[in-house]
């Protein structure tokens, strides 16, 4: 397999001498890149934190906390989480935000610097392996394709919702991260397959979650009983 840097944002520099001063906001969840999500930023140091990368126009990164908590003393981060760019912000009166972020691009934290009232890292892009075509690569996509489609027709099923097609990526990376954000694991299991540099290692080790899940949600299945299995449920007088 070789290297590559994924494209993912501008002004990036894909050197690995070079560590880009990045801000941090530990919290107690992990997002792939490509994922949407809503955030309420109640703490005084965050909210500056979201005005300063509104006026930079810039990002921040999420990092899953490793020790601490989410509000109070900083917490300390697993090394590798996902820099966000900011879709929306909507500020309420109390000073509160809801913020819109989406995922871009997955970094490796090499120095935090706890000198300001956030969290700010220097890091350096995470580099996933580039996936060569081959018999296997093929089929463990086209086996986690068809595998997320059952888990979505299941879990809608229980809503009485049909899914018709499920709308995934085509490249496989994305594909892989994709599915990853839906998976209802661990955080710290989540953690693994957000640092894991090999694309069909990350999609083999989510088809038993995703085998799993489908079996979790499958709907019930109903056998009509003969008469003789009934006979023995039934008390003459």
């Amino acid at each position: 397999m070789k290297n590559k840097t994924l494209g993912w944002g501008l002004n990036w520099c894909t050197m690995s001498s070079h560590l880009e001063e990045l801000p941090l906001f530990p919290l107690n969840l992990v997002l792939f890149p490509y994922a949407e999500m809503q955030i309420r930023v109640f703490e005084s140091r965050y909210r500056e934190m979201v005005n300063f990368c509104m006026q930079c126009d810039t990002g921040f990164g999420v990092v899953l906390i490793k020790s601490g908590q989410e509000v109070g003393e900083p917490a300390e981060p697993y090394l590798v989480g996902t820099a966000v760019r900011i879709v929306s912000v909507q500020t309420f009166d109390d000073g509160q935000m809801d913020v819109v972020i989406k995922g871009e691009r997955r970094f490796r934290i090499r120095k935090l610097d706890q000198s300001r009232p956030y969290l700010v890292g220097y890091v350096e892009p995470l580099i996933e392996m580039e996936l060569e075509p081959s018999p296997r690569a093929d089929a463990l996509l086209m086996k986690t394709r068809e595998s997320f489609q059952t888990y979505m027709e299941n879990y809608f099923s229980r809503f009485e919702m049909r899914v018709v097609k499920t709308n995934l990526p085509e490249d496989a990376t994305a594909l892989s991260f994709a599915v990853a954000h839906t998976l209802h694991i661990e955080n710290l299991e989540k953690q693994h397959l957000l640092e894991t540099t090999d694309t069909l290692e990350r999609i083999s080790a989510m088809l038993p979650i995703l085998q799993a899940h489908i079996e979790a949600t499958a709907p019930p299945r109903y056998q009509k009983l003969t008469s003789e299995e009934l006979s023995e449920w039934i008390t003459n007088n």
